[in-house]
């Protein structure tokens, strides 16, 4: 009886020793996305490190690849997927060919405003969507502020829809994205982000459509010197992990994780507004005229997508509970 009691107290003391062991472990993350070092998401991760490494004290941090170091978005989440990377951010529109009803959040002038997309992505249907890739192997953990996407051009300037006829506008790859081009008039080009400014030098593309600071930072105003800020998306980034990571970890680890990401998107948001002021007032230096034209016309000729959800009795749902959120 004797020995069986030593015996149990061994085994209860080497499990023990080894699920420490596991917790105690240091795991060092690795993530990649294809921005600029001095964009306001890439110093919101860095901030992320920080404080995912003072919340787990010490036991896990994270390395960042930045510029497409590792490759696009696309090549970025096909990466997660294999387990060869750990975590990377990507626009809602390049989520959505591995979660399908993300794309709901690309549809244009779907929000009233930023607080309304804010009280969304922080509420039930937000969350719910990060889960929507899981069955990919991609698990979201929150979502940064990628503003609103407006149109640049090289040749003429956007004051209508009427001006995007014939232009070749160069979009992510996503449907919803090219079908918002396509009702408008426009031919939509996807292209990579990496090969962007090569293609509008050499006229691949007539122009692109982005946010502020990525228009500014991308050196895009270079080649395109007009803006309409039409605004007809708002699109948020979403930061992915892997589910071969996400389930590697214990409870603590995924509970540490999620907080040091919900910590940045606080920081991320303050980054990002004042990151929106200083890119346009930047891009109007270097001789970009901006136009602010009427949304109007531009939100009544998309009208025909909401139309093709009509026979997808769940979307067409999602739309209209987004569209009542408060």
């Amino acid at each position: 009886m004797k020995i069986y009691l030593k015996l149990s107290f061994t085994i209860i003391a080497l499990l023990s020793l080894i699920s420490c062991n596991q917790i105690s472990e240091h795991k060092t993350l690795k993530l990649a996305h294809g921005l600029d070092v001095s964009h306001s998401v890439h110093k919101a991760m860095l901030q992320m490190g920080k404080d995912l490494e003072e919340i787990s004290g010490g036991k896990m941090d994270i390395k960042i690849y930045p510029n497409q170091q590792l490759g696009s978005e696309r090549e970025c989440l096909e990466l997660l997927q294999i387990g060869s990377l750990d975590m990377t951010k990507v626009s809602v529109g390049v989520m959505e060919n591995f979660a399908p009803k993300m794309k709901v959040l690309g549809l244009p002038f779907l929000f009233k405003n930023k607080q309304h997309s804010f009280n969304v992505l922080d509420g039930p249907i937000g969350k719910s969507l990060l889960n929507e890739g899981t069955q990919f192997w991609l698990k979201g953990l929150c979502y940064y502020d990628a503003g609103s996407r407006s149109f640049y051009t090289k040749e003429r300037p956007v004051n209508s829809p009427e001006d995007l006829e014939g232009m070749k506008i160069r979009v992510m790859e996503s449907v919803t994205a090219m079908n918002m081009v396509r009702s408008l008039g426009g031919s939509p080009t996807p292209i990579s982000w990496g090969e962007l400014y090569t293609s509008l030098q050499q006229g691949v593309v007539d122009g692109a459509e982005n946010n502020p600071p990525s228009f500014y930072l991308s050196k895009h105003y270079e080649v395109c010197k007009f803006y309409s800020l039409d605004e007809h998306t708002v699109l948020p980034d979403v930061l992915v992990v892997g589910t071969h990571l996400w389930n590697s970890l214990n409870k603590q680890e995924q509970k540490w994780l999620q907080e040091a990401a919900d910590r940045s998107v606080k920081n991320q948001r303050k980054l990002w507004a004042a990151s929106e002021k200083e890119a346009l007032e930047a891009v109007q230096k270097e001789g970009v005229e901006i136009i602010y034209p009427d949304k109007e016309p531009f939100a009544k000729q998309v009208q025909s997508i909401y139309d093709t959800y009509k026979e997808d009795k769940e979307m067409y749902s999602i739309i209209q509970e987004i569209r009542n959120t408060k």
